[in-house]
Formats: C-alpha cells, sequence, structure tokens
C-alpha cells in the first residue's frame, strides 16, 4: 500500500497535486482512497464530481462527533460509512462537510 500526503501553504496546489496523482494512480489500475481534510474541502471538485457531488458528500468529521463516543470501530468502518465513489478505483472520503464553494 501506498500512502501520500500533500501539504503546503495555502493557494500551493495542494489540491491539484492530489486530484491528478490519484486520478492517475486509479487509471493505473491501482485502488485509490483520498482523504480530504481541508478546511476548503475541494478535492471532490479535483476530482470529478463538480459542485454539487462535492456538496452531497457527508462530513465525517462532523457526523463522528455527533454520532458520540462509540463512533467507529476502526479505519476500515470509518471509509465504509463515509467513502464516497468518485470514479474507477477512486473513492474519497471528506473529513469536513463542504458548506460553499471557495475556489483556491
Amino acid at each position: 500500500m501506498t500512502r501520500i500526503a500533500v501539504a503546503g501553504k495555502g493557494g500551493s496546489g495542494k489540491t491539484t497535486v492530489a486530484g491528478v496523482l490519484a486520478r492517475l494512480m486509479a487509471e493505473g489500475g491501482q485502488e485509490v482512497l483520498t482523504v480530504d481534510a481541508d478546511e476548503n474541502p475541494n478535492l471532490g471538485i479535483s476530482l470529478g464530481l463538480g459542485v454539487e457531488g462535492t456538496y452531497g458528500l457527508i462530513g465525517a468529521r462532523e457526523t463522528l462527533l455527533l454520532d458520540g463516543p462509540a463512533i467507529a470501530e476502526g479505519m476500515e468502518d470509518i471509509v465504509d460509512r463515509f467513502a464516497a465513489e468518485a470514479g474507477e478505483n477512486l473513492r474519497i472520503v471528506q473529513v469536513r462537510k463542504f458548506d460553499h464553494f471557495r475556489p483556491g
């Protein structure tokens, strides 16, 4: 299993780089799970879900906080509950709820 994290200053292209890497890996036949933990969660848009599709993603963090202390049995449980299909071999878990579109 390969794990890649993309980090940097605001506006430096992190979401674009993460989206391109994820799509290329998925097109190459690898199963890809992306996790968008940004304060401005636009990775779904970069993966091709569009604004409406990204807005429809469930914010895992907010939902888990509302569920209380017995919230998940492990990482697989979180992925099973919150991952959305973003293409062939490509899924996304969005940590925060998408409130409104703010490019960048």
